[in-house]
């Protein structure tokens, strides 16, 4: 009773892929019927070797007559056996059935290829769909998402949870419409002739059925695990891949192999199991038609020899064909089975995933507003779920349009938490965000982050040219914007010194560039982008102080009409600032000009600017 309640709960995920079958059923209708008329050309073959052996024995005999039996056959083989039967010529018999048997099966391989072109096809079709579903969902997911989540179990979900699905949407179909109308018409056709050899013969399938029972459970659990220690295996890999160098500058290659090669064991061992599984079938199959072919022997010719149930020599050929045709069919039970159970397992996984409603989404009552206006923290209040820290409390602050803010603090002062929140990459726990007098829940996500500029503090770059990267914030952006916006982000110059200019690969996250070289990029990837609101998040701690101020003053003139918030730990490098926010764990106990802030007594601003003064004349004595 479990091992049944389990086939049926591990066969329910599969129906999440009726949408698709329902898109392509045009495709899918054809195809079976296809597989169906494929069958059906095939099937009649036997009779009409029924016939011939029946008729060269007859000759042997001489009892040849113009009129010979057709019960059992085919309508269409009973209209080709009388008109054959007024032949006395038995090698001219022979032939043209021969030529006729040829023709049915150029026939069947010809429906076989349209088999092939539909329901093959769709598959593909599907997993294209498929695909680019759990693509957009993944875009949807918010950042604690991806936080919970490794990147080798989401990489193993559209690759090889998605492609194990189209084995069932593809092969899987096709066998499983073969396997029944081959048995279906191979069996109608064997009781039309022999009610009682076709029970003989047939006797051993019942076994068959029982064996497939109960291995599909332990298909279906082991498929699971070979799942799950795969999206391990890939998480590891691609973590080794992107951290090698920090693999290497601590040699610790030999500690990363023994716990790639843990992961790669257990997924081994997993693997292994489920084809010690999947070997009974085959062996057992093999065994079963043996029989069954030995049963249409043995039974067969004692009946024919006893002269009992009409059975002839050519009933006895036609038995075996049939027995042979069906080999492949039911040997493809248990590869079927395995399939269905493969991707079962796998469709449980992507439902899983899809099923799961992203935490940051558009309200109901969701617009596309401007956001070009002041913005207000309103008694703001934010904690991380997964850490449960506490980054901002009780934060009252408000932006005017056009303002530069500096905002500065101590590391985990909660500065970056600021411009996540305004992005709208998390939601606040209490209070209010404001932009042009509006609560930014109630912008579309796309409408409010398109009007916003940022520069995050961890910069990633694409597998792809400098001059892509950059353009990435505006794919209409012409080379002149291009070369403009490196220009103000101060590494235009850099560019031209490489090898391939702005058309140099940058390498995968930009491996190939240096710190300094890759937030510059990214700066000028935020500027192409037309937007009222661009925040710095600390994007220039890779280059020195001052290269930092060279940069800074660039941009003071392209942001003349634009706000801007500038999260950094250097309070040196932007004393023009209209004002600086001072924050000390998740509040702002100091803000003001640089002048203001510095005549504070025993000040947080005051202390940080005189300990990064101390450090900067240090790093120049040194220079000297």
């Amino acid at each position: 009773m479990q091992k049944s309640f389990s086939y049926f709960a591990a066969m329910k995920h599969l129906k999440a892929l009726r949408k698709y079958f329902w898109k392509y059923r045009v495709r899918l209708g054809a195809g079976i019927l296809f597989v169906m008329l494929s069958n059906y050309f095939s099937v009649l073959s036997p009779q009409l070797m029924k016939f011939i052996i029946n008729y060269v024995d007859q000759s042997i005999a001489g009892t040849v007559s113009a009129e010979h039996p057709t019960k059992g056959y085919d309508y269409f083989v009973k209209k080709l056996i009388t008109i054959l039967s007024q032949n006395t010529n038995v090698v001219q018999v022979i032939i043209i059935a021969s030529l006729i048997i040829l023709f049915l099966a150029l026939l069947r391989g010809f429906f076989m290829f349209l088999m092939r072109q539909t329901i093959i096809v769709m598959s593909r079709h599907i997993e294209y769909d498929q695909k680019n579903e759990i693509f957009n969902h993944y875009q949807k997911q918010d950042a604690l998402f991806f936080k919970r989540h490794t990147t080798g179990d989401l990489m193993n979900r559209i690759a090889e949870d998605v492609s194990r699905v189209r084995i069932y949407t593809g092969p899987a179909i096709m066998y499983i419409v073969n396997l029944i109308s081959v048995i279906a018409l191979s069996v109608f056709f064997m009781l039309q002739s022999s009610v009682e050899l076709t029970i003989y013969v047939l006797l051993p399938l019942p076994i068959l059925a029982v064996i497939i029972y109960f291995v599909n459970s332990n298909i279906h659990k082991k498929s699971e695990q070979i799942q799950a220690s795969l999206s391990d295996l890939t998480t590891h890999a691609q973590e080794s891949y992107s951290g090698i160098r920090v693999i290497k500058s601590f040699v610790q290659e030999s500690a990363m192999l023994k716990f790639f090669t843990g992961s790669s064991e257990k997924y081994r061992k997993n693997a292994i199991a489920l084809a010690r599984v999947e070997t009974i079938y085959f062996p057992s199959i093999m065994l079963l038609i043996g029989l069954s072919i030995l049963l249409t022997i043995m039974i067969g010719g004692l009946y024919y020899i006893n002269n009992q149930h009409g059975v002839t020599l050519g009933t006895i050929v036609e038995f075996i064909v049939y027995v042979n045709m069906l080999t492949f069919p039911v040997s493809a039970i248990g590869l079927t089975a395995s399939m269905i159970q493969r991707a079962s397992a796998s469709q449980k996984r992507l439902n899983e995933f899809l099923n799961i409603s992203p935490a940051i989404s558009d309200a109901e009552n969701s617009g596309d507003f401007n956001a070009d206006g002041d913005i207000e923290f309103r008694n703001v209040s934010f904690t991380y779920p997964d850490t449960g820290i506490q980054a901002i409390r009780q934060l009252n602050l408000l932006i005017k349009k056009g303002e530069k803010l500096v905002i500065t603090g101590r590391t985990g002062s909660g500065k970056s938490t600021l411009a996540q929140l305004l992005l709208r990459m998390y939601d606040i726990d209490e209070g209010e965000i404001l932009i042009n007098e509006k609560n930014i829940k109630d912008y579309q996500l796309s409408t409010l982050r398109n009007q916003i500029g940022y520069i995050p503090q961890d910069i990633f770059l694409f597998s792809d040219t400098v001059e892509e990267n950059i353009r990435f914030g505006s794919y209409h952006a012409s080379k002149e914007e291009v070369y403009e916006k490196a220009e103000i982000a101060g590494v235009h110059n850099e560019i031209l010194k490489f090898a391939e200019g702005y058309k140099t690969l940058v390498g995968e996250r930009g491996v190939t560039l240096s710190g300094g070289q890759k937030q510059r990029i990214s700066i000028a990837r935020a500027l192409i982008k037309p937007a009222g609101l661009i925040i710095f998040d600390d994007c220039l701690s890779a280059v020195d102080a001052k290269t930092e101020r060279e940069i800074m003053a660039r941009l003071n003139k392209y942001l003349e009409e634009k706000t801007a918030i500038i999260i950094t730990h250097r309070v040196f490098s932007l004393l023009s600032a209209d004002r600086i926010v001072v924050m000390d764990e998740g509040k702002i106990p100091e803000q003001g000009t640089h002048a203001e802030l510095m005549n504070i007594q025993n000040g947080l601003y005051l202390k940080l600017y005189n300990r990064q003064q101390k450090g900067l004349q240090d790093d120049e004595d040194e220079a000297d």
